[in-house]
């Protein structure tokens, strides 16, 4: 259990794929002006690192033991189709999310968080428990990135901000520093 609480602290905190790895680094510019917006994001991106993970476990468990050439090519077969699935279920139950998305929905296929997830948690050895804990911290992770995010460029807009750093400046600052910020957590596990 102790082992579980690591992987899901680790991959929320720790090992960020937003803020320490720079994965995903598309979505989290690109979707984080509003909070609403973000935050849903982000659930569709835990969803889609769950079924990733499930599905790169099996994949590996059961499919390419002889064959491990075409993991890479599996992964990202999985992550088309279940991108393009959520894409389709988003656009039936909710088309003013589906709109407020845009592009950026289509693009958690080649967000490379999500492969990355795919690729880590198979090299790491992780089981089917291990792996869809590091699939929930990771997609916490990143949703708590992006909702960060949304949050602080909020605030950015009702602050007076010199012209000179008004927009992109001021946003990669923000991550800059946010990323900073998460990097103080790579100590908090460590023996005292």
């Amino acid at each position: 259990m102790n082992e579980l609480v690591w992987i899901f602290i680790s991959a929320l905190l720790i090992n960020n794929f937003v803020l320490a790895y720079f994965l995903g680094l598309c979505p989290f510019l690109g979707v984080s002006q509003r909070l609403e917006t973000a935050f849903r994001l982000g659930l569709a991106t835990i969803f889609v690192m769950l079924i990733t993970a499930l599905c790169a476990w099996l994949l590996n468990t059961y499919i390419l033991i002889y064959a491990p050439y075409l993991r890479l090519i599996s992964f990202i077969v999985v992550i088309a189709s279940t991108v393009q699935f959520i894409e389709m279920v988003i656009k039936k139950l909710s088309p003013a999310l589906f709109k407020a998305l845009g592009i950026f929905l289509p693009l958690i296929t080649t967000n490379c968080a999500i492969l990355g997830l795919a690729i880590f948690a198979t090299n790491k050895g992780y089981g089917f428990t291990q792996g869809m804990t590091y699939a929930l911290g990771a997609g916490l992770g990143f949703t708590l990135a992006l909702v960060l995010m949304a949050g602080l460029r909020e605030e950015t807009e009702l602050a007076e901000v010199p012209r000179l750093i008004k927009g992109t400046a001021m946003n990669l600052i923000i991550a800059g520093i946010l990323s900073m910020a998460f990097m103080g957590f790579a100590g908090l596990f460590s023996a005292a």
